[in-house]
C-alpha cells in the first residue's frame, strides 16, 4: 500500500510540477521528499551530484559560446547552407538543426532558423509544415548525439560505474548513427505530408485576402525576415567557434584513447585514467576560460543569455527530480528488482516506452534520464540497453507543449503548422514517433553489432 502511495505521489509531483515549468518541477519535487520522508519513512537518496556538476561545467561552456556569437557564427553557416539548395529544405532543413544541436548541445538553436526554414518553403511553394515541424523535432533528437550535451554528459556520468563501459564515444557511436537515421526517415516522410499549398483550400482562401497573402508570403510591412547571411561577425565570434569546436575533439579524443589521460592510483593502489566525468568538466571550463580571455567576453553578457538561463535551470530541475526519484525506486529496490527487473530484462523494448513517457511527463531528456538510469541499473537492466534506446529520451513531441514546438507554429505565418481540435493530432507526433522509432531500432541494431 505505501509503496503504491509513494508511486502516485511522485507522479503526482511530476504532472504539477510540470505546469510550473523546470524550476517549478524542482521545487515541487521538494514536496514530494517531504511526503517520502517525514510522512511515509522512507531514507532520503543521494542527489546525482556528478551529473550536476557535469552539467554546470558544459553550461558555463555554452553560455561563453553563446556571449561571444560563436553560436551566430554557427547558425549563419547554416542559413547560406539551406539557402543554397531551396528546392530540398525539406530533408536539409532536419538535417542542418540536427547537426547544430550536435555541435551546440542545446536544440534551443531552431528559433532563429525557424523564420529562414519558413521563408525558403513559402516562396518554393513547399507547404511550410513539412521542413518546418521536421526541423523542430529533429533540433531535439540532436541532443542526444551531442557531446556538449546535458543529456549525454549525464549519461556519461550515470554509467561511469557500471560493469560495462561506456565513455563519450561508445554512447555517440550509437547515439549519432542512430539519431541521423530517425531523423532522415522523419524527413523523407514529411516530403509528401499534407495537401501541396496549390490543393489546400484553407490555403487557397486564406491568400484569397491581399492583406493575408501579403503577409503569408513576406511582403507586408510586419514580416521581415530576420537573416545572419548578410550580417557581419566580429573576427572574435570566429575564434570562440574554433575554441570550442576544438575543445569538443578533444574531449572526443580522450575518450578514444583514455591512455592519453593521466593515471592515478585508485583505493587498491592500482592507476586507472582520471574518469571521463572529471575530463569532461575540466575541458569545459578550460574551454569557457579560453573563450572568455581569448574572445573578451563579458561575464555579464553569459549570465544573461538564453543559454546560460535555460542550462541552470536543467541543473536545478535535475536536482530535485533526481533526488526524489532516488529516494523513492532506492526504498523499494529489492520488490522492483524481483518484479519490474525481471520483465524489462525479459522485453527491453518497455525501458524504451517507460522513458519515452517519463520524458513527456518532465518535458526534459535529461531529467528522464537522471530519473529512469538509476532506476534501471538497480534492477538490473544491462547498460546496452540503455544505451541503445538513448533516443527515447525525447518524448515531449507526444503533446505539443515544448517551447520550440509551440515557436514553430508561431512561424509558420500560412497555418499549415498547427494542432488539431483532438490536441494529439497535432504536426509533430508522427514525425517525432516515426524519428524516435527509428532512432531506437537502429540503436538496438548497432549496439548488437558493436558489443
Amino acid at each position: 500500500m505505501t509503496m503504491f502511495l509513494g508511486f502516485l505521489v511522485l507522479i503526482a509531483c511530476l504532472i504539477v510540477g510540470v505546469r510550473f515549468g523546470g524550476l517549478g518541477l524542482a521545487v515541487v519535487s521538494g514536496i514530494g521528499l517531504t511526503i517520502f520522508t517525514f510522512v511515509l519513512g522512507l531514507v532520503p537518496g543521494k542527489p546525482p551530484i556528478d551529473v550536476m556538476l557535469t552539467i554546470m561545467a558544459v553550461v558555463t561552456c555554452s553560455g561563453f559560446l553563446q556571449a561571444s556569437k560563436g553560436l551566430d557564427v554557427m547558425l549563419k553557416f547554416a542559413e547560406k547552407f539551406l539557402r543554397s539548395n531551396p528546392k530540398y529544405v525539406t530533408i536539409l532543413a532536419p538535417m542542418t538543426t540536427w547537426f547544430l544541436t550536435v555541435l551546440c548541445g542545446t536544440g534551443h538553436i531552431v528559433y532563429t532558423l525557424f523564420p529562414i526554414i519558413y521563408d525558403i518553403a513559402i516562396k518554393q511553394n513547399i507547404r511550410p509544415e513539412r521542413p518546418m515541424a521536421a526541423a523542430s523535432i529533429a533540433s531535439q533528437m540532436g541532443v542526444c548525439a551531442s557531446p556538449a550535451s546535458v543529456a549525454v554528459v549525464s549519461v556519461v556520468a550515470m554509467l561511469a560505474k557500471s560493469p560495462i563501459h561506456f565513455g563519450v564515444i561508445e554512447i555517440l557511436s550509437v547515439s549519432i548513427p542512430a539519431s541521423f537515421c530517425g531523423v532522415l526517415v522523419a524527413s523523407l516522410w514529411s516530403i509528401r505530408r499534407g495537401k501541396d499549398l496549390d490543393n489546400d483550400p484553407v490555403f487557397q482562401a486564406k491568400i484569397a485576402d491581399p492583406e493575408q497573402k501579403a503577409y503569408i508570403y513576406g511582403t507586408s510591412e510586419n514580416s521581415t525576415i530576420a537573416t545572419l547571411a548578410d550580417q557581419k561577425l566580429p573576427s572574435s565570434a570566429y575564434l570562440a567557434t574554433g575554441i570550442f569546436l576544438a575543445g569538443i575533439a578533444a574531449i572526443a579524443l580522450f575518450g578514444s584513447f583514455p591512455e592519453l589521460l593521466p593515471h592515478f592510483p585508485n583505493a587498491k593502489g592500482a592507476l586507472k585514467p582520471l574518469s571521463m566525468t572529471l575530463t569532461i568538466q575540466i575541458a569545459m571550463l578550460f574551454i569557457a576560460a579560453l573563450i572568455m580571455i581569448a574572445c573578451k567576453v563579458k561575464v555579464a553578457d553569459v549570465t544573461n543569455g538564453s543559454v546560460f538561463k535555460a542550462g541552470t535551470i536543467a541543473v536545478v530541475s535535475v536536482y530535485g527530480v533526481a533526488w526524489m526519484a532516488d529516494t523513492y525506486f532506492g526504498a523499494y529496490l529489492p520488490l522492483l528488482k524481483k518484479s519490474l527487473g525481471q520483465i524489462v530484462i525479459a522485453y527491453p523494448w518497455l525501458y524504451a516506452v517507460v522513458l519515452l513517457l517519463v520524458s513527456k511527463l518532465v518535458n526534459s531528456q535529461a531529467a528522464a534520464l537522471a530519473i529512469i538510469v538509476p532506476m534501471a541499473l538497480s534492477v538490473g537492466v544491462s547498460p546496452l540497453v540503455i544505451v541503445s534506446f538513448i533516443t527515447a529520451c525525447y518524448g515531449y513531441f507526444i503533446l505539443p507543449t515544448y517551447p520550440s514546438d509551440l515557436a514553430c507554429i508561431g512561424f509558420d505565418r500560412s497555418g499549415t503548422t498547427g494542432i488539431g481540435k483532438f490536441v494529439i493530432n497535432h504536426s509533430f507526433i508522427i514525425p517525432g514517433l516515426i524519428g524516435i522509432f527509428t532512432g531506437c531500432s537502429v540503436g538496438y541494431i548497432l549496439v548488437k553489432i558493436l558489443y
